[in-house]
């Protein structure tokens, strides 16, 4: 399953979410204004960035103003410049008010994790290495961060628990050891389903190759180590490095020549970039 195929029925669900925290019963400060009050506003950034989120943002307006019209001057993946005006949104003022914290909130997460997948992406540019996403996401938003992984230029991962098996020490140790669990996983999946093992030194590395794992993470590896597994397993399988990556990090990480390399710090520790919303002073 791909993020894209995912993706569409869940933006509605988390704006909708969103706007009920947020309005519950209604609007109070809103209603200081004019209820056919009209209103032309511009969104600008106050930093440069990789734009992501436009239509969680557009859904936000939607769902409280049908007739509110959105005009982009950017898409999802654009690099946005400090100053840049990135959209108009011409409707109702009230509704316009009402969706704003929400429509930005979703903006400036979603275009904090493009952000910075693009600039680990870019770390590694001229080695195989794919920067890939982890299911370490904000709770609730896990589509949508995966999305902007995707944005950013990194790849992602499965979605959750049902859509591909990732085996982990506890699980190693609660069914016996590498070969049994890897054995009863290969019963397990049929299809396309991944099945990925999770090794913490090289000898694991070398029994899971004889039970013929395919997709091996090297957990916490140091690069002496990923160097070793890379040579030892000479392409049999897909290797992913894992723990201790920032962009300090990153490329001499890929540089050992795994195939992957994954960072939970895309979706759990990201910095909202700076986005405001400016009425015109005329109002509509």
């Amino acid at each position: 399953m791909t993020i894209q195929n995912y993706l569409a029925p869940h933006i509605r669900a988390h704006v909708s979410a969103a706007l009920e925290e947020d309005i519950q019963d209604g609007d109070l400060t809103a209603q200081l204004i004019p209820e056919r009050t009209p209103a032309h506003a511009i969104i600008i950034t106050r930093q440069n960035a990789v734009l992501c989120g436009t239509a969680w943002f557009d859904q936000c307006f939607k769902l409280l103003d049908a007739s509110c019209a959105i005009t982009w001057l950017v898409q999802d993946g654009d690099l946005i410049k400090a100053g840049q005006t990135l959209c108009h949104i011409q409707g109702k003022a009230r509704a316009l008010l009402t969706a704003e914290r929400s429509a930005l909130n979703f903006l400036q997460m979603l275009s904090a994790t493009a952000t910075l997948t693009r600039q680990y992406a870019e770390a590694v540019t001229g080695t195989k290495a794919k920067i890939m996403d982890t299911r370490k996401p904000r709770p609730g938003l896990r589509v949508a961060q995966k999305y902007a992984v995707h944005i950013g230029g990194g790849y992602n991962q499965r979605i959750g628990l049902f859509d591909g098996i990732l085996i982990k020490e506890n699980h190693i140790l609660a069914a016996g050891g590498i070969r049994p669990v890897l054995q009863q996983a290969t019963k397990l999946i049929s299809g396309d389903t991944s099945i990925q093992i999770e090794v913490e030194t090289l000898n694991q590395l070398h029994e899971a190759l004889d039970v013929g794992a395919k997709l091996i993470l090297l957990d916490n590896f140091n690069l002496d180590n990923l160097r070793a597994a890379v040579t030892f397993t000479a392409g049999r399988a897909e290797l992913e490095a894992s723990g201790g990556v920032n962009l300090d990090t990153v490329r001499a990480i890929a540089q050992t020549g795994v195939d992957r390399i994954s960072i939970g710090a895309l979706t759990k520790d990201v910095q909202a970039i700076d986005l405001s919303m400016r009425f015109d002073a005329r109002n509509g």
